[in-house]
């Protein structure tokens, strides 16, 4: 059993899922949010020691009030795990509309500023603390199509990288994991063709989160973890 609190967002989605599958069987407290409530409870209903609460990861104001909720609930938060992002195909790179660039931005990266700025501070002040990440492989270079996202996911490993720079001699780790394709039902549905042999499992990327959100990932700085093979 751990009395440890873990956050985590995007806690309804398929991955949220099997995270928060791994962390409940050991007792950890929970902060799931997810930018919908309803949906929330309807899948995890009101185990013990979790706090449910909607969240617009995109807003300051949003994060800022959930996470002091949390705080409330629990008095600290050790792990920080953000899964809650967006994806889509989008136009080619000189085609790209200002509308779909805010929102990739907004989504996979603003987003990670936003839970920081509300999380870090207090962590600093417990003397320690994880934070995970969910980037993408497609960070690592441009794809046809996928510029915005791309790009979107790339910034938000900068931002790893930056933020673990700055923090980890406070006790702070921060990472992220980097998958190819999570097997998922919506990915089922939308490649029903696709070899799925390189595809990874939703049970293996929440051991990987789990890794780096608990203290045996401690000593692990400004990586991205990649997950599956390109």
């Amino acid at each position: 059993m751990s009395d440890s609190c873990i956050v985590i967002t995007g806690a309804a989605g398929a991955l949220g899922q099997a995270v928060v599958q791994h962390f409940l069987p050991a007792g950890h407290k929970l902060g799931l949010l997810d930018h919908d409530e309803q949906r929330l409870r309807s899948v995890f209903g009101s185990p013990a020691n979790t706090v449910l609460h909607a969240a617009d990861v995109t807003s300051a104001d949003s994060v800022s009030a959930v996470i002091a909720q949390v705080l409330q609930a629990h008095g600290r938060i050790d792990a920080l795990v953000h899964i809650a992002g967006g994806f889509e195909m989008g136009e080619g790179v000189h085609q790209i509309t200002r509308a779909s660039w805010d929102r990739m931005m907004n989504l996979n990266a603003w987003s990670f500023v936003n839970l920081t700025q509300a999380v870090v501070p207090a962590m600093q002040r417990q003397g320690g603390g994880r934070i995970v990440a969910v980037s993408a492989a497609a960070a690592r270079e441009g794809q046809a199509l996928k510029g915005a996202y791309a790009a979107s996911k790339s910034a938000l490993q900068r931002l790893v990288e930056s933020l673990s720079h700055e923090v980890r001699a406070q006790g702070l780790a921060v990472n992220s994991v980097a998958p190819t394709t999570l097997d998922t039902p919506a990915n089922r549905a939308a490649m029903p063709d696709a070899d799925r042999s390189a595809w990874v499992p939703l049970d293996v990327a929440a051991q990987a989160i789990a890794f780096l959100a608990t203290p045996a990932g401690a000593a692990v700085h400004g990586q991205h973890v990649q997950l599956g093979s390109a």
